[in-house]
């Protein structure tokens, strides 16, 4: 796995970089300073993945992510920052980052993220997770209706499973809600997920989040 480490920190770089080069997997193929340098050694480098802080100076790591994303949107994005409010949160997943992490994790946590977003899944932090699900009913959406809001692809049923595993719900928790088997509940999940080309619970819950499934009135 290549990867570029973007933080306007030298001592954070310099340690980031010695954790990564111990492990067999994966190269440091490069450093930036800043979001400028991050977007023009990402085209140039071509990393799998782009380790990225936000609050850099010049452009920082949202500005940073579209443009890295816009050339190369094959590029995994994780996000590495000591920020978990909203205002980054948000903005930053929409950008298209694969991951967000905080740099108060283990470092064991930072590797084993890396891995798992150049494999295609998305991860975040659990405490960035929490705040994505109770964040999620104040960014504005169409008024609720009562009933769940049908998706594109997706039977009547397979949204309200949507809408339910974005709100946290277990298997058993939903399966208790709808009435239904916890088998029946595992068949919607692995069908949604298939339709939505999808691959874990966080990609369903910033799913439903853009498709305003998640309101005030599901708290």
């Amino acid at each position: 796995m290549r990867v570029l480490v973007a933080d306007d920190h030298a001592i954070l770089r310099d340690g980031i970089r010695t954790l990564l080069e111990a492990q067999p997997d994966i190269a440091v193929v490069g450093e930036a300073a800043d979001g400028r340098e991050a977007v023009e050694l990402a085209r140039r480098l071509r990393p799998d993945v782009v380790l990225l802080d936000i609050g850099m100076p010049g452009m920082n790591g949202i500005e940073a992510t579209r443009a890295i994303l816009k050339e190369r949107p094959e590029t995994r994005v994780l996000i590495l920052s000591m920020h978990d409010n909203e205002e980054y949160i948000f903005p930053i997943l929409e950008a298209g980052a694969a991951g967000y992490v905080l740099k108060r994790s283990a470092a064991t946590e930072l590797v084993s993220a890396l891995r798992a977003v150049v494999q295609g899944h998305t991860i975040l932090h659990p405490d960035v997770a929490a705040k994505v699900v109770s964040g999620a009913g104040r960014r504005p959406k169409e008024a609720p209706t009562g009933r769940p809001r049908r998706v594109d692809g997706l039977t009547e049923r397979e949204t309200e499973v949507l809408t339910l595993i974005a709100q946290g719900l277990t298997n058993q928790e939903i399966a208790d809600r709808l009435f239904i088997s916890i088998k029946t509940v595992q068949a919607h999940r692995s069908n949604i997920m298939e339709k939505l080309d999808l691959h874990d619970a966080v990609e369903l819950t910033k799913y439903a989040i853009r498709h305003g499934l998640i309101s005030l009135d599901d708290d």
